[in-house]
C-alpha cells in the first residue's frame, strides 16, 4: 500500500524513508509520524488469502511481500462473556484475548510489522526499549526471520519476562533505571550502531500493526463496531491505534460509527490522562518515577501521548484511571468472571469497565469490548496477593474428615 508520513504537530508531509521516524522540526515528543493513506472505495481491506494480519495488507505500510519469515500473528480469540453481561446489566461484553499471539502479548501485532519494515529496509538488526512484552515479542518473532534484538529494558522487569528474553536468543541490556530511561539510552545506542529501531512511537509503523486488532475485533462481530471499547494505556500508540483503525472502517464506509474509546491508566503512571484533562493545545505532562502494579503501562514520559489526546479529542474518547489494588483484583475477578486471565496492564481496562458501572456510565443496550493486551503467565506474581485462597497442604493419605 503506498502511503505518506505526516507530523502529527505541524502536519508536514514525508515520503517515507529507511532513517526517517519522526519530524526533523519538530522532534520525538511533539512530532511523531502518523501513516497516511489514499483509501478509495477500490481498496481491499481484508483478504482470506493471506494468515493473521497479513490479512489487512492493503491498510498496512507494507511495500514488498506481506509475509516476511515469521510466526503466526493475530486471529487471537474474541471472548463473550455472559457472566460480566448479567452482571453490569449490558447487552454484550467482549473480550479480545491478545494473550494468544505467539509471544502472549498484544505487542507482536508492531512487531512483526517492525520486522517486514527491517527487511525491506536491508536491517539485520533491531532494538528496543521494554518493560518486557514488546522485548519479548521483538526477540521472538526476530529469532525464526534470522534477525538480531538488541533489547534495553528496566532491571525490575519480572523475571519471566527476562527469561524470554535470553531464550530466544536476544541481547539484553538490564538498565539501573526507569523505562523513560532505558528508551533514551537505547535511542542514543541504537541509532549510533545502526540497528533498526521498534520504540514504540518514535516508529509510526508500529500503530499499523496493532490497529489490526481493532480490524479484528470489528470483522469478528460482523461490522458492527461495539458502543464502547477499552484499553490500557501507556504510551499511548494501542489507544491511538484503535481510533485509527475504525477511522479508517468509517472512511471505507465499512461502519457506520466510531466507539467511545476510553483509556485506562493506572493512578501512579496517569501522564497521558494528565495532558488530556489540561486541555489543547496538547503537550506532555510527564510524570516523575511512574510506578504501577501494571509494568507494561507504568510509563511517565509517553511518547505518543500527544497523538493519543488528538485522537481522543476528535472521536470523544477520553481517560480513566484506576488504582493498583483495583487493576490487581481486576485480574482475579476477570479470569473467574470469563476464564480470561490477563496480565495488570489487560486487566486495566476491566477495572476501568467497574468504574464506568460506578458512575452509571453504562446502559442496557451497551456493547462493550475490552482489548486484553497481555496473559497474566507473563507476571502472574502480580496477582497472587489479591488472592483469597490459598493451597491447602495434605499427606499422602489424603483429606480425613475430622
Amino acid at each position: 500500500m503506498t502511503y505518506l508520513l505526516r507530523c502529527v504537530n505541524c502536519g508536514k508531509e514525508y515520503v517515507p524513508d529507511r532513517e526517517l521516524y519522526t519530524c526533523p522540526d519538530c522532534l520525538d515528543r511533539m512530532g511523531t509520524l502518523e501513516v497516511v493513506y489514499s483509501l478509495t472505495s477500490k481498496t481491499q481491506w481484508y483478504r482470506s488469502e493471506y494468515p493473521g494480519i497479513w490479512a489487512y495488507a492493503d491498510l498496512l505500510p507494507i511495500v514488498k511481500d506481506p509475509l516476511p519469515p515469521s510466526l503466526y500473528v493475530g486471529n487471537t480469540p474474541l471472548v463473550r462473556a455472559p457472566r460480566i453481561e448479567r452482571e453490569f446489566g449490558i447487552q454484550e461484553l467482549w473480550i479480545k484475548d491478545d494473550g494468544k499471539n505467539p509471544t502472549a502479548s498484544f505487542k507482536d501485532r508492531a512487531s512483526v510489522v517492525a520486522i517486514a519494515k527491517a527487511l525491506e529496509y536491508g536491517y539485520t538488526d533491531l532494538f528496543a526499549a521494554s518493560t518486557g512484552n514488546a522485548a519479548s515479542s521483538l526477540a521472538g518473532l526476530c529469532a525464526p526471520a534470522g534477525l538480531k534484538a538488541h533489547i534495553y529494558l528496566p532491571e525490575t522487569a519480572p523475571e519471566a519476562k527476562i527469561a524470554q528474553l535470553l531464550i530466544y536468543g536476544a541481547q539484553v541490556f538490564a538498565v539501573r533505571g526507569s523505562y523513560d530511561e532505558a528508551f533514551d539510552l537505547s535511542l542514543r545506542e541504537g541509532f549510533q550502531k545502526g540497528w533498526y529501531c521498534r520504540n514504540s512511537a518514535i516508529n509510526p509503523y508500529l500503530l499499523e500493526g496493532k490497529k489490526t486488532g481493532t480490524f479484528e475485533l470489528i470483522r469478528e462481530l460482523n461490522m458492527r463496531a461495539p458502543d464502547i471499547i477499552l484499553v490500557g494505556v501507556g504510551d499511548g500508540t494501542v489507544y491511538s491505534s484503535i481510533h485509527k483503525a475504525a477511522e479508517e472502517l468509517a472512511q471505507l464506509r465499512l461502519i457506520g460509527r466510531i466507539p467511545t474509546i476510553i483509556g485506562i491508566q493506572s493512578e501512579g503512571a496517569n501522564a497521558v490522562c494528565r495532558t488530556f484533562y489540561r486541555g489543547e493545545p496538547f503537550t506532555p505532562a510527564d510524570i516523575q518515577d511512574a510506578t504501577s502494579l501494571a509494568d507494561s503501562i507504568a510509563v511517565g514520559k509517553p511518547r505518543d501521548v500527544i497523538k493519543a489526546c488528538q485522537w481522543a479529542e476528535r472521536h470523544n474518547g477520553f481517560f480513566l484511571t484506576v488504582s493498583d489494588e483495583e487493576i490487581g483484583k481486576s485480574i482475579v475477578e476477570l479470569a473467574r468472571a470469563s476464564g480470561v486471565f490477563a496480565e495488570p496492564a489487560g486487566a486495566a481496562a476491566y477495572a476501568g469497565l467497574k468504574r464506568l458501572k460506578d458512575e452509571g456510565f453504562l446502559n442496557a443496550k451497551a456493547r462493550v469490548a475490552l482489548m486484553i493486551t497481555g496473559n497474566g503467565l507473563k507476571d502472574a506474581r502480580a496477582a497472587v496477593p489479591y488472592l483469597a485462597e490459598r493451597v491447602i497442604p495434605v499427606s499422602v493419605e489424603g483429606i480425613r474428615e475430622k
